[in-house]
């Protein structure tokens, strides 16, 4: 199984989100696009597991996200992975606290202890909106024709979910398999 923890997009932030891939989706841009109800925040991606591991992992997230606490966010400006110049990657930006940071440095380095690497680039908070295809490119310029399209609409991530990523014939479904309350 394929599976990811990640912090659920929630309104006003989903709405704004929603809105924005909207307009979007309405241009020819060679993009696979999220669904609408896969939007999250991911913190820490496992990739291909196999079931026995399921419980060690369901472990470190509970140590991770234990005094966590609810994680005040705000969304960001567009961007993308590698560069806004050559993106293979479209996101949007999440401000976060250094809460959130510190959280997903003890998610990092609770699942290297059981034989999950860290990532190896810094963390950079984001929503991914959708992924260029392969070998075709987005106009020059195009994100720029979006800046500032998205409001800075201030949510909190009030959970770390472990989801399940299920590839189908319409792109991936995501299926919780954990969710931890982000309490005080």
């Amino acid at each position: 199984m394929r599976l990811f923890a990640a912090v659920p997009i929630q309104d006003p932030a989903r709405g704004e989100i929603l809105d924005l891939l909207g307009d979007l989706r309405r241009g020819d841009w060679p993009v696979r696009w999220v669904h609408d109800e896969g939007l999250h925040m991911t913190l820490k991606f496992f990739g291909e597991v196999g079931e026995e591991r399921l419980e060690v992992i369901i472990e470190a997230l509970r140590f991770a996200a234990t005094g966590a606490g609810p994680q005040p966010l705000t969304l960001g400006e567009l961007g993308a992975f590698p560069t806004r110049s050559r993106p293979r990657i479209l996101w949007v930006g999440v401000h976060a606290q250094p809460s959130l940071e510190l959280l997903q440095d003890r998610l990092e380095r609770g699942c290297e202890a059981i034989g999950f690497p860290p990532e190896g680039t810094p963390f950079q908070p984001h929503v991914t909106l959708g992924r260029v295809r392969e070998g075709q490119r987005i106009p020059t310029g195009g994100l720029d024709d979006h800046t500032g399209r998205c409001k800075p609409v201030s949510f909190i991530g009030q959970e770390l979910v472990l989801y399940e990523s299920v590839l189908t014939t319409s792109g991936p479904r995501y299926e919780s398999r954990l969710t931890l309350e982000l309490g005080h």
